[in-house]
């Protein structure tokens, strides 16, 4: 059919009567614009490699499902949970601190990058919340489950697997369930576990326990249905935090790998997130 693309006419006032006159025309369609590909946060140092990126990928074909995210951990975060449903694959390039699920930025190799980038799956955590007025909050982490004390007093808690108790009461600052992926973030700085990206586990890790003292948490089997409860929610109020969504005042908070739920990330073949984890587990080794 050499007709013009619907859509493709108006690119040519010439071109658009003849195709009104019934003169067959033919139209190259354009090449994949990228700003619908390119998710940025508002930073001047992002801004800027957007406006590069733009250039470079201008007459360059990109796969449609890949969306390049530029920003920091935070962000990366922030835009796969906005995106839950999408089956997109995501290229997260680094404009913030550590990004450690960013890609570092290399200008003269970014083509490259992308063409050969490798892609892993993760499976986020499901926080769901009932607070002491009995409404149920939920929300995802990529991350971890971070359930902190809400005053000055410690918090009371009871950590069950399944039915079976791990731990009747902790006294503490709180405790933290990560994933693998998470496990090299808030989890490490907690001395909680490394867990390796294949492990199919998580980590669950105390804060500043105080009783039982030497309490040094759990590993266990991502299929596990963890059930964390406030024993004592009046004197001793917690709130609970999926990534960066916290919800206060929580009284039983039950947390699982949500595995209907896949985010697909791009990473550099050199640098890939398993070697990334790879490198902070021999770094803890020999520090």
């Amino acid at each position: 059919n050499n007709s013009c693309p619907r859509g493709e006419i108006g690119r040519h006032k010439g071109l658009k009567i003849l195709a009104l006159l019934g003169v067959p025309v033919r139209v190259w369609p354009r090449a994949p614009l990228m700003t619908n590909k390119i998710i940025s946060d508002t930073n001047k140092k992002s801004q800027k490699i957007k406006s590069i990126l733009l250039k470079k990928l201008k007459d360059k074909k990109i796969k449609s499902k890949v969306a390049i995210v530029i920003g920091g951990d935070g962000f990366m975060l922030k835009t796969l949970k906005k995106n839950k449903n999408s089956s997109k694959l995501y290229y997260g390039i680094n404009s913030g601190n550590y990004g450690f699920l960013m890609n570092k930025f290399s200008p003269k190799k970014i083509i490259k990058n992308l063409s050969k980038a490798k892609m892993i799956s993760i499976s986020p955590l499901e926080m769901k919340v009932v607070n002491k007025q009995g409404l149920i909050k939920k929300s995802l982490a990529i991350n971890e489950v971070s359930i902190l004390r809400q005053s000055r007093q410690a918090a009371s808690l009871q950590v069950a697997s399944g039915k079976k108790n791990i731990i009747k009461k902790l006294i503490s600052d709180g405790i933290l369930i990560s994933t693998p992926a998470g496990s090299t973030a808030y989890n490490m700085s907690v001395h909680g576990p490394i867990l390796s990206l294949n492990s199919n586990k998580l980590s669950i890790s105390p804060i500043s326990a105080f009783r039982p003292r030497r309490w040094k948490g759990k590993i266990v089997s991502d299929k596990s249905i963890i059930k964390i409860k406030n024993l004592n929610p009046i004197k001793r109020p917690i709130s609970a935090v999926a990534d960066n969504i916290e919800v206060r005042n929580a009284k039983i908070i039950t947390i699982k790998t949500n595995k209907n739920i896949k985010f697909n990330l791009l990473y550099d073949a050199n640098r890939s997130l398993q070697k990334k984890i790879k490198i902070e587990q021999l770094r803890r080794e020999t520090s």
